[in-house]
């Protein structure tokens, strides 16, 4: 979201209120007059109606005097706050409640034609330049003998119907800016819940894309918005931190092929000038071999991981003794164990193991276990392999006593490429790629490795395998 949608959204809700304002004051006004002119005449034409039928009919069938009906009639004028008029079909006011009874002049309206509400029973205007003012009249004939006799006329003044629209009007005014307040409250609350977050996570994914991945930013929300910008901030962190593992696999990676090849360089060059008499070139062929076997053990675990990425691990599933893999590999390290003085304890569950594993594999995660396990362990002590069958699996435990693991680094040792800062002066042939190979060969089958750890204790390795009932 950029700042000119916003400027958008502020500007539309101003054109909102405006065309709310205008359309109050133009349409509904028209209308609300309207409804209350139709509504005040309807109103009127039932009382003209009730007074045509009663006061007005007497009059014309000589029943009652005209004086008593111009004093009913002065009092429904009063009540009513209206002129009430009696007039012929030829014009003559027989009676208004404006005047008093006056029999020897007569009032004639100019020009009067009952035909002028044009089929409707009101009209508005100043029926017949009577008045000066503009009025709404409501007309209802007296009929005696099937024959109009006259007409009772109601008059009230236009003025007073447009005072009572205003007054709605006025009424309507006060809902507009309540609402436009109340949108407005809207409208700050999403600024401050909606738009600025999105500000500062849109601000935060350009330093990202820019390449800043240490970029921080906080938004104290526990909502979506909240949680998207948490996630984003992870989502960077953990980018950076494979960028930094990365960096540092790669310098690690240079160093670990520089060192050899300037050996196997250096020890080359000796012998063919000289420097290096011919008696000892089998020794320093020896040692030119084993740094190539370094080498080409660097080599296979790039090669390894770079397999697990592009097509994932093809596992190669048999029955096998456990138990007995695990007491090959050991002894493959009798011989670093006795330069080292270390001792491997093996407490194996019953003589045999069947697992449903690839061989290969399990063999390997073993390997690469007690390798880590000799190398980090101090002179004169001990490393315990032990197995345990719980649940249709079995438990393996590879546990030393050595340096130990920092606590902020449990989470990150089977991070491709990661090496503790401990690890460093103990680990010169190790590439940080062993344990993350090893995990990915035991997620491989589906199963789960743990460590437990103390700094300055030791470390025991633990992961599990499906036990086969019927070994093959």
């Amino acid at each position: 979201m950029r700042k000119t949608l916003y400027l958008k959204f502020v500007l539309g809700y101003l054109i909102f209120g405006f065309f709310g304002f205008l359309v109050v004051a133009t349409f509904v006004s028209s209308m609300t007059l309207e409804h209350l002119k139709r509504e005040k005449a309807d109103s009127l034409y039932k009382e003209a109606t009730l007074i045509a039928n009663t006061y007005a009919s007497d009059l014309y069938s000589s029943n009652v005097s005209l004086e008593e009906v111009k004093k009913q009639l002065d009092a429904l004028s009063t009540y009513l706050s209206s002129q009430i008029w009696i007039i012929n079909p030829s014009g003559r006011i027989i009676m208004t409640t404006e005047t008093p009874l006056d029999v020897n002049h007569e009032s004639r309206v100019e020009n009067f034609d009952s035909t002028i509400t044009a089929g409707s029973f009101y009209t508005v205007g100043d029926f017949f330049g009577c008045f000066q003012e503009e009025m709404l009249s409501v007309f209802a004939p007296i009929t005696s003998n099937f024959k109009v006799q006259g007409y009772v006329v109601i008059h009230i003044p236009m003025a007073n119907i447009r005072a009572s629209s205003e007054s709605l009007l006025n009424i309507s005014y006060i809902m507009l800016v309540i609402f436009f307040l109340l949108s407005l409250i809207i409208l700050i609350f999403f600024t401050e819940m909606v738009y600025l977050p999105l500000r500062k996570i849109t601000a935060a994914t350009e330093q990202y894309a820019a390449g800043n991945l240490h970029y921080e930013f906080q938004i104290d929300s526990e909502d979506e918005i909240g949680y998207l910008a948490a996630s984003l901030s992870l989502m960077a962190s953990e980018i950076a931190r494979a960028e930094d593992n990365q960096k540092k696999f790669i310098a690690n990676v240079s160093h670990d092929f520089r060192s050899p090849l300037t050996s196997i360089k250096g020890y080359l060059e000796a012998m063919l000038d000289g420097t290096i008499p011919p008696e000892l070139h089998e020794k320093y062929l020896g040692i030119v071999l084993n740094e190539t076997e370094r080498l080409t053990k660097l080599t296979n675990s790039l090669l390894t991981l770079n397999n697990l990425n592009m097509k994932g691990m093809i596992l190669e599933k048999s029955v096998f003794d456990l138990n007995s893999v695990i007491r090959s590999t050991a002894a493959s390290f009798e011989g670093t164990c006795q330069q080292k003085h270390i001792g491997i304890e093996l407490l194996l569950t019953g003589d045999r193991m069947p697992v449903l594993a690839d061989k290969s594999k399990i063999e390997q995660v073993l390997y690469n276990l007690l390798d880590n396990a000799i190398k980090f362990s101090h002179p004169d002590s001990a490393i315990r392999i032990e197995t345990n069958e719980k649940h249709g699996k079995v438990f393996v435990s590879v546990k030393d006593s050595g340096i130990g693991i920092p606590k902020d680094s449990l989470r990150l040792i089977f991070d491709r490429f990661y090496k503790t800062d401990l690890s460093r002066g103990k680990d010169k042939k190790g590439t940080g790629l062993g344990l993350s190979i090893t995990k990915e060969i035991i997620q491989a089958h589906n199963e789960n490795i743990n460590v437990i750890s103390t700094e300055g204790v030791g470390s025991e390795f633990i992961f599990s395998l499906p036990v086969q009932d019927n070994e093959a």
